[in-house]
């Protein structure tokens, strides 16, 4: 099978020897082999690994992304990031742990402009709500008959 690992970038992995693959999606982690049927899911942060024909195991760290089987001979991951390494550990542990702490900074960061956005929203409603405030007694709008009854 041929794997092609990309980001916005860069083209991280092109093999053309691939015997197996693994990867993780949100219901956890499953293989493809040659002849796998066509296939999209969205992966997690994870440690993807494949196997080549002559048995040497490769590891790639990705950022979360979509995987595509294509006809059961082509593989397709595409990442926001992704780093290749030899040292299963090290990804595991660093880079992993790494790419999750990101993914929360950015979701509290999202969380903080949507906060922002809904303030920002509030004070124009309470603006526009002073501006449509009902007019006093005797103040301007109002016309006053001058002492005819």
């Amino acid at each position: 099978m041929r794997l092609a690992v990309t980001t916005p970038l860069a083209i991280i992995t092109e093999a053309h020897d691939v015997a197996h693959l693994r990867a993780e999606d949100e219901t956890g982690a499953f293989g493809i082999l040659p002849g796998h049927a066509d296939f999209l899911t969205a992966l997690s942060v994870s440690v993807v690994s494949w196997r080549d024909q002559a048995g040497v195991e490769h590891y790639l760290a990705v950022r979360g992304g979509m995987l595509e089987v294509r006809g059961g001979e082509a593989i397709t991951v595409a990442t926001r990031e992704a780093i290749a390494s030899d040292d299963l550990h090290h990804l595991e542990t660093e880079v992993l742990a790494t790419f999750r702490h990101g993914i929360e900074e950015e979701r509290a960061a999202r969380t903080d402009a949507q906060r922002l956005y809904l303030a920002a929203i509030r004070q124009i409603c309470r603006f526009l709500k002073s501006e449509r405030a009902p007019a006093v007694p005797g103040g301007p709008g109002v016309t006053q008959r001058d002492g005819i009854d």
